[in-house]
């Protein structure tokens, strides 16, 4: 009997799912932290068991882990979940500004501005924008030169 192969234009997306220990603690990360808003969400007996939170096109779902849900591994061992954006370094001042700090000092690497966060279970997730700054230039040497830049130029 032939195969019927898949149609690339009936996937429309892909949304990680992620088990987590504290649904309302990694919702608040992802919310006030990273700026994500609440798509939709399950209640059962009053209490929050599911969401899916947007963050600009891209998605993620999360899910409160319960009994029987043992993962058999450290949550977010091996995972990383890459996002590509306008603006990394405006997420991340917003990050910051929200009390949010990258797993390092963000930096330029393959063209991108690169920053990353782990999240309450440990999941790796990445912002990355292009740029046309030196690779591994470091944000706060960044920082250095703008306002440089800012004081020599004459006042208009």
């Amino acid at each position: 009997m032939p195969q019927t192969p898949l149609v690339a234009g009936h996937v429309t997306e892909v949304v990680p799912f992620l088990w987590v220990a504290d649904l309302e603690r990694s919702r608040h990360f992802y919310v006030a932290g990273l700026g994500a808003t609440v798509d939709r969400e399950w209640i059962m007996d009053g209490r929050r068991r599911w969401c899916r939170l947007g963050l600009g096109a891209a998605a993620l779902m999360l899910q409160e882990r319960g009994p029987g849900h043992d993962l058999g591994a450290p949550p977010g061992a091996g995972i990383s979940l890459n996002f590509t954006c306008d603006d990394a370094l405006a997420l991340y001042e917003n990050a910051l500004a929200a009390g949010l700090d990258p797993v390092r000092e963000p930096q330029v690497g393959n063209g991108l501005w690169e920053i990353g966060y782990a999240d309450p279970d440990g999941y790796r997730i990445h912002f990355a924008s292009p740029t046309d700054l030196p690779e591994e230039l470091l944000v706060s040497a960044y920082r250095v030169s703008e306002r440089a830049a800012r004081q020599k130029k004459p006042a208009g």
